[in-house]
Formats: C-alpha cells, sequence, structure tokens
C-alpha cells in the first residue's frame, strides 16, 4: 500500500477514513434522478457506446424517461451514433441536455466542443471533474433511468463515476475472445471493491448470421461468455451479433432505428431496479 495522501478521490483503498466519508456528489437542483446504471468494460473497443445506446433506446420506446451521461471524455461517440449535432445550450439552472428523436436525454464533452473533431488533452483530475458537472450542472429534470457510457479500464472516470454518482448497477460488455475471462475478472472485482451489484454480461459481436442458410458463424472462434459467467456467478444478459445494419445506423446517427430485441434481458435487469 502507498503512503496515504488522505486524497480518497484518487485512492482505491479501502481504509478506516474512507468508511468516515461519502464522496456522493449532490445531483443538480432541478434533476430528480431513478436508477444509475454504469455500462462498463475492461478494454476499449468492445461496444460500451453501442450497448449504452441500444439498451437507453429500449428503455425509452417503452415509455420510460431516459438519459445517457457520456462518461467516456476522450473517445465521446454517443452524440454522433444518436445523430445530434446541436451544441448544449445553458439556462440559469445549469448546462441543458440534448435530447434525441426518440427522447433520449445526452450530455457529452463532444456537445461542448467548437470543433467534434477537437482532442480532449486533459489530465485525469479534470477529466474527473467534467464527469462530476455532467452530474452536478446539468439539468436533467425527471430521469427513471440514467445510463453511464464509462470509458475503459479501471482508472480515474471510472473510479470517479463509482464513488461521486448514486450507481445502482453495472452491465459488463465483453467480445468473445480467449482474454475475455481475464479482462470481465478486472471490471466485476473493481465493481466488487466499489460494494457496486452487478446486473450481468453482454456480449458484442458475439456471431454473425448467414444471410443464406440462417447458420450462426462465430467469427472470433467459440464464445466463452457462458463460462465467465458461471465463473463470476453473473447472468447473460444479450449477445449482440456482427450485423452490417449495426455500422451502418450508428453511423448514420440513426441508432434508435435498431432491433434491440437482443437486449431484452439486459432491459429487464436494469428495470427491475424499480
Amino acid at each position: 500500500m502507498s503512503e496515504c495522501t488522505h486524497d480518497c478521490s484518487s485512492c482505491g483503498e479501502e481504509c478506516g477514513e474512507r468508511s468516515r466519508e461519502s464522496f456522493l456528489e449532490p445531483a443538480n437542483s432541478m434533476s430528480k434522478i431513478g436508477k444509475v446504471i454504469g455500462i462498463v468494460s475492461g478494454k476499449g473497443g468492445v461496444g460500451k457506446s453501442l450497448v449504452t445506446a441500444m439498451t437507453a433506446s429500449a428503455l425509452a420506446a417503452q415509455g420510460s424517461r431516459t438519459a445517457v451521461l457520456d462518461a467516456d471524455i476522450t473517445g465521446p461517440s454517443i452524440p454522433k451514433i444518436f445523430g445530434i449535432e446541436d451544441k448544449a445550450k445553458g439556462s440559469e439552472y445549469g448546462i441543458l441536455p440534448s435530447v434525441s428523436r426518440g427522447g433520449v436525454k445526452l450530455m457529452s464533452v463532444n456537445l461542448l466542443l467548437e470543433n467534434t473533431t477537437d482532442p480532449v488533452v486533459w489530465r485525469g483530475p479534470v477529466i474527473a471533474g467534467t464527469v462530476k458537472q455532467f452530474w452536478t450542472d446539468v439539468v436533467w429534470d425527471d430521469v427513471d433511468y440514467m445510463l453511464v457510457d464509462m470509458p475503459p479500464g479501471t482508472g480515474d472516470v471510472p473510479l470517479t463515476v463509482f464513488q461521486s454518482l448514486p450507481v445502482d448497477g453495472i452491465i459488463v460488455v465483453t467480445s468473445p475472445q480467449e482474454l475475455v475471462s481475464m479482462i470481465v475478472g478486472k471490471a466485476v472485482k473493481m465493481a466488487e471493491m466499489m460494494d457496486i451489484p452487478i446486473l450481468g454480461l453482454v456480449e458484442n459481436m458475439s456471431y454473425l448470421e448467414c444471410p443464406d442458410c440462417g447458420r450462426r458463424i462465430e467469427v472470433f472462434g467459440k464464445s466463452r461468455i457462458d463460462e465467465t459467467a458461471a465463473e463470476y456467478g453473473l447472468k447473460v444478459l444479450g449477445r449482440i451479433p456482427i450485423n452490417p445494419e449495426i455500422a451502418e445506423k450508428c453511423d448514420e446517427g440513426c441508432v434508435e432505428q435498431l432491433d434491440t430485441s437482443c437486449l431484452k434481458a439486459a432491459v429487464d435487469a436494469v428495470k427491475a431496479l424499480g
């Protein structure tokens, strides 16, 4: 254990000092937020933003007031896949989130940058502070479910989200590769350290369906999600296929037009939180 600096916001250790202090930040005074669900993974490129967007779209389509907080500050993709181009606006009460065609409220750093291609070259504390501001300074109004699209790994931002926001559960996104068990293990163990319930696993790029015969082809080899779920005592909440339409709709900003039936169990798990 390294020497204690008494700055628990950047520390993952459990100690007596941490147990006496809560780091939960209050939401904006004009916001009433129900359940908060983190979408996480142990590595990048597995489809967290896709799972976040499809799950949020499905919840909104079922009548739930839904929001997405894009905590992937250096790699924001949520506005693009929802087709949001207008910049966020402000009021005397705080920052106003953008709203998708399907009614999903969104906040992302790309809604604040002058150009969407401008890089975010910020150090960790500034990035973590921005995520907190998306919670404290955005006028979310009434929201039943807020999904937080987290950056990959177990660094500053996931730690900030787990400590600063009242996260009710997380969904871990995986891909069907041999190292998936190790990667999932890292995310699962961090959630356990922070005492955050894990709703289950979603596997992206799970299979390719032959357009001629309908046979499922496991492009990346045999899926190990069932074994991984059993290893950690988790549920499998969905398998998203490799489908050119998914990429096309995301590129067109029309993610809300996708069939979300493959994530029914994930949507049900979120709604079961209340």
